[in-house]
């Protein structure tokens, strides 16, 4: 087993080292002109910013989960009327209506620090938060 671990952990070390010292960056940046000729039309072009493809996915996802928190608030709020005073009941909706809360709360601040990590790494601004 010690034998076996020693080539795995020598093996990684000099594929590490291989790909620090032996890679060519100049190929990589090279590779951006292909992809900007494969960009159809109205197509971000950046990873951040206000049309950025980051930005779209998570105000996507962020508005789906704080929608999905205002749904389960009604929800909530009629399991708690329609509950006619039963404990279990009473206390099943309760917890919905605290849960629902919690999501929407998550949903916030997830908006402000997603912005805020778009606008350190790429000096994006939302005039909305």
């Amino acid at each position: 087993m010690k034998l076996s671990l020693r080539y795995v952990t020598g093996f990684m070390t000099l594929a590490t080292l291989m790909t620090l010292f032996l890679a060519d960056p100049a190929a990589g940046l090279s590779m951006m002109e292909g992809i900007q000729s494969a960009r159809g039309n109205g197509v971000p072009t950046t990873l951040t910013g206000n049309g950025g493809v980051l930005t779209t996915i998570s105000n996507t996802l962020l508005f789906i989960i704080g929608a999905l928190s205002v749904i389960m608030l009604v929800i909530g709020g009629l399991r708690y009327t329609v509950s006619g005073g039963n404990s279990a009941s009473v206390t099943a909706a309760k917890n919905t209506i605290l849960y629902a809360i919690v999501g929407l709360l998550v949903a916030f601040f997830a908006y402000a620090i997603i912005n805020w990590v778009l606008g350190s790494i790429g000096g994006y601004s939302n005039a909305g938060l």
